[in-house]
């Protein structure tokens, strides 16, 4: 990528996933970055990534970066633990030095410093058998129990408006959990950004001292850091204009736009 002389504070960032999940992301983005401009693609068109090839994934996420160089972003998050695992190593590759920020299921922070722990992973079937969960889960399966845990259902119930539909929801999550002593489980994570929003649904189902963790807030914070080294954070005392979010979707409606802003504002 050629290097360009407009990154300036008020250039936006780009921030993308398989469809609306990723919005769990964004929010905790402007919520530590109100003073920010962002650029949502919410790749539904195209959902979800899970049950694709990881050479879809990869052309996909090189279209919407593509278009994100387009609009002069100064810096691209992927909020899509699977297209991460797919493809953040060769859109680092292919864009750099622009700041791409990936997502991984926080593993670590429910493994460390813990023996016999008992943790399920949430996640999409693609980001469970990729090479880089898998070598992550090796790290910590020696000394824990790590359960993986598929779950596409979960996906579709945000993809398609169905997040009012408690008793739906609730019978998913019992379908799952349905062979898991949740008695015994100290820890899930919350391996797709989707998942976040079945958060309080999992409080009330698991035992209270059974900790639910999600990458959302630590990718916020280091992309902060990032910025805030390079001399990029859209301060407000420095009078730098920001605080706009630009929702786009692959399906070229209204109703997916009005869905990712009910998101946005989402408990």
């Amino acid at each position: 990528m050629e290097k360009t002389n407009e990154n300036t504070v008020t250039q936006a960032i780009g921030v993308f996933d398989s469809g609306l999940g990723g919005i769990s992301v964004l929010k905790e983005l402007a919520e530590l970055m109100p003073n920010e401009n962002y650029i949502y693609y919410g790749d539904s068109y195209y959902a979800p990534y899970g049950t694709k090839s990881k050479e879809e994934i990869i052309d996909r996420c090189i279209q919407i970066c593509d278009y994100f160089i387009n609009k002069k972003v100064k810096a691209i998050v992927i909020a899509c633990n699977t297209a991460t695992s797919a493809a953040v190593s060769i859109l680092r590759d292919k864009y750099k030095p622009l700041p791409i920020i990936g997502m991984e299921p926080a593993l670590k922070p429910a493994a460390h410093d813990k023996k016999n722990n008992n943790i399920v992973v949430m996640a999409t079937s693609l980001t469970l058998n990729e090479e880089k969960f898998n070598d992550l889960m090796k790290k910590y399966s020696d000394i824990n129990n790590i359960i993986k845990m598929p779950c596409p259902d979960l996906v579709s119930i945000v993809e398609n408006d169905m997040l009012q539909d408690t008793a739906l929801i609730e019978r998913t999550l019992l379908k799952y959990y349905s062979e898991i002593d949740i008695n015994k489980l100290d820890s899930v994570v919350l391996g797709c950004t989707h998942f976040v929003f079945f958060k309080e649904h999992l409080q009330k189902m698991l035992d209270k001292k059974t900790r639910i963790i999600d990458g959302n807030k630590g990718t916020a914070r280091h992309l902060k850091d990032i910025l805030d080294n390079d001399g990029k954070l859209n301060k407000v005392n420095e009078g730098a204009k920001g605080g706009e979010i630009t929702f786009l979707n692959s399906y070229k409606d209204e109703r997916h736009i009005e869905l990712s802003k009910i998101l946005f504002n989402f408990q």
